[in-house]
């Protein structure tokens, strides 16, 4: 029989909400920290090309592949207990990567980094939705949410440059380990065990979608058989699905689609400028790592700061205002001068980026949520999460396609303008 969380009567404090977006934090670290490592990692280990793609592509691939599965699991067996257990995987993988002796092992680690992330991701975003259930304080926690998520990954590029320029390659993946330890007493202490919703997990469902994603994503950068095989299982699981006596995505869901489609798009911009304009300033600009992270502080300010404020705000014109300015600091970018200047061709732009990314995360993340139910919201997580990696691994595919790092940042600025336009479609049914 299907159990439901009882209504809580008190008024929940700010602790726990601390203590879940320090995981959050740590999940995007973990895919920004590693890459401005990598050329020590590649010495260390005697890394070839394939290696270093997956040192890489363990994490990002498992990490997108599960969250859906990772998300419902929360439902069904708890989402305190499975954001423990995903916690405590994310610690041990960290400790194990820091420690390996050879290539495998250190691939290995990171596949298991990139399932406790999965894991706790999506349960710690629904364990923010059900802890903070009425809207201002909702719309306060997801700014927060947002906010830590756009500073983790210039905080990434930052300590990176930082660890292996002092300690080595093996720091950053060892600074990782007691942060997610102290999360993992901390949510033992603070965070209620909530009740699970019972019922089972959609097995067939879950291989079939974990399947299909992983070879989507890898076949769109690789060899493109995997990509037709990832979308021969993703219709596969489109039958099973509607086969399932307890779908791993239940028809309600559609609820929730546009905005999920929507994040999707947000995510191959996301990721898109956040791989390109690092490239753009050591190659082009010829900037080091460490000045790379330095000069990314900006965005990450303004993306804390605009985050927190959206979640503050209310109003239809609120995303597609922020789409906008997103989109003009993408088009600004774009001039990519080769002798360009902080100051002068980078600060402005990435203040602009910055601002209209925060208010983009946090309104989509809202709208993903909303009118889901109590017992959907760690679905809710996990799918919210899924589609924004999913958008970004597809649309990154096809932006290292283009000719010049201008191109990029341009085609960003474009595809920035097509979400303005359907987000306005969006509100306006809202």
């Amino acid at each position: 029989m299907t159990r439901t969380a009882p209504q809580r009567t008190t008024t929940i404090g700010w602790m726990p909400l601390a203590v879940l977006a320090t995981a959050q934090f740590l999940v995007v670290l973990s895919t920004s920290i590693v890459n401005v490592a990598l050329p020590q990692i590649r010495a260390g280990l005697d890394l070839s090309d394939t290696g270093q793609a997956w040192t890489v592509n363990a994490y990002v691939l498992v990490f997108g592949a599960l969250l859906l599965p990772g998300g419902r699991a929360g439902d069904v067996h708890g989402l305190r207990r499975v954001f423990l257990l995903g916690t405590g995987l994310f610690a041990l993988a960290s400790l194990s990567a820091a420690l390996a002796p050879t290539t495998a092992v250190l691939i290995a680690a990171r596949a298991v980094q990139g399932t406790g992330a999965a894991l706790l991701a999506p349960t710690a975003l629904a364990l923010v939705l059900t802890l903070y259930p009425d809207r201002e304080r909702r719309g306060t926690a997801l700014g927060v949410w947002g906010a830590v998520s756009g500073a983790g990954g210039a905080a990434g590029v930052l300590l990176s440059g930082l660890l292996t320029s002092l300690y080595g390659w093996r720091a950053v993946f060892v600074v990782m380990v007691p942060l997610a330890l102290a999360v993992l007493v901390a949510t033992r202490l603070l965070v209620e065990a909530d009740r699970p919703r019972g019922g089972s997990l959609d097995a067939p469902g879950a291989v079939t979608l974990t399947a299909g994603l992983g070879a989507l994503a890898h076949g769109l950068s690789g060899p493109w058989p995997l990509a037709v095989l990832g979308l021969a299982l993703l219709g596969l699981f489109a039958v099973v699905q509607r086969r399932a006596a307890e779908p791993l995505l239940p028809p309600r869901m559609r609820a929730v689609a546009a905005p999920n489609v929507l994040m999707a798009l947000l995510g191959a911009v996301w990721l898109g400028l956040f791989y390109f304009l690092p490239l753009y300033q050591q190659r082009d600009l010829d900037y080091s790592p460490l000045e790379a992270g330095l000069t990314q502080l900006p965005l990450a300010l303004m993306i804390t700061l605009s985050s927190w404020a959206t979640g503050r705000l209310s109003g239809r014109a609120v995303l597609p205002a922020g789409l906008l300015v997103l989109g003009a600091g993408l088009a600004w970018l774009a001039r990519t001068p080769a002798d360009g200047t902080f100051l002068v061709d980078l600060l402005g732009p990435t203040l602009l980026v910055g601002s209209g990314l925060g208010v983009a995360f946090v309104r989509l993340t809202a709208l993903a949520s909303t009118g889901v139910a109590a017992a959907d919201n760690g679905l809710a997580g996990g799918l919210v999460n899924a589609t924004r990696q999913i958008g970004g691994a597809v649309g990154l595919s096809f932006l290292t396609l283009l000719p010049s790092f201008g191109a990029a940042f341009l085609a960003c600025a474009a595809l920035t303008l097509l979400l303005c336009a359907l987000s306005v479609l969006l509100t306006r049914k809202a």
